[in-house]
């Protein structure tokens, strides 16, 4: 009972890592811009996609893998730059449709330039799975787990020790005062868009070796990130990670106990019943007037 217990909460800490790791994206830019960029997942899909086939032309996979979290980061900053800052001072509705559009025109160029076909990467230490009281975690795991640690590390270190990170939480709490004190407001958001979607394409190369990749698979891990920053407190980085952690066990839980069927369903449940009964979420803040 304890082994089958440990089973489902390794699995479930696993997704709920990519799930933080994405919405810790979508947080960053909100933060920034109050912009919702409903085309997080995609950069989920160009870091995996991206590894497979830069790995295929016979560069190393570290090296790949760098490679496309730079193409991703690129994608973003087109993002902003093309798409955002052209309408910034547009309605929410307006913004949320951009970014929209903005998915659905990057999924297809990744079908044209790719492929529609699933692929995988092989795992970064070897497959052999380790035992613990009874449940086995694989070397992935612990990749997932690992990286997603130190990340947040990272960004912590970032944002309250450098003056870079100081002038992004100064532009997302005030950016007229920001810009009074002479932050390049324009480029603290670009740099948000890159940043966040350097995020989503570690996430995506992390995440590939377990579950593969296709063109489309950013769909999904984009939704269940935007549920686990709202379930946090869309714009809490903290709360991001709280919520993809619970949304992620959750699932694994929901998926051993109840039926796997309903995987996917328990996520949705979830963010409504966080928008139903605490629409600022675990950690956000209270009387937020765009969401």
């Amino acid at each position: 009972m304890l082994g089958e217990f440990l089973q489902y909460l390794f699995s479930g800490l696993t997704s709920g890592a990519i799930y933080a790791l994405v919405g810790l994206g979508f947080a960053l830019i909100y933060n920034a811009s109050h912009v919702i960029n409903f085309a997080q997942g995609e950069f989920v899909m160009l870091g995996g996609m991206g590894t497979v086939f830069i790995a295929a032309a016979g560069v190393p996979l570290p090296l790949a893998g760098l490679l496309a979290v730079l193409l991703a980061t690129v994608v973003g900053f087109a993002l902003e730059k093309l798409a955002v800052e052209q309408t910034r001072n547009a309605s929410v509705v307006t913004l949320i449709i951009i970014t929209i559009g903005a998915s659905i025109f990057v999924r297809g160029g990744a079908q044209v330039a790719f492929d529609k076909q699933f692929h995988t990467l092989p795992s970064f230490s070897g497959d052999t799975p380790i035992n613990i009281l009874g449940a086995t975690i694989t070397p992935q795991s612990l990749w997932v787990l690992g990286i997603t640690v130190v990340i947040v590390l990272l960004l912590q270190y970032f944002f309250t020790r450098t003056l870079l990170g100081k002038a992004i939480l100064a532009t997302s709490h005030n950016p007229m005062a920001a810009r009074l004190v002479g932050i390049n407001v324009n480029a603290i958001l670009l740099m948000s868009f890159g940043l966040s979607a350097a995020l989503g394409a570690v996430a995506g190369i992390l995440i590939t070796p377990i579950t593969s990749t296709n063109y489309e698979v950013g769909i999904m891990l984009g939704l269940k990130g935007f549920c686990a920053a709202i379930l946090g407190g869309l714009g809490s980085g903290f709360g991001a990670i709280a919520g993809g952690v619970i949304l992620g066990v959750a699932e694994a839980l929901g998926a051993g106990y109840i039926s796997s069927e309903y995987k996917d369903v328990i996520a949705f449940v979830i963010i409504l019943a966080a928008l139903f009964f605490m629409p600022s979420g675990l950690f956000g803040k209270r009387g937020t007037d765009r969401v």
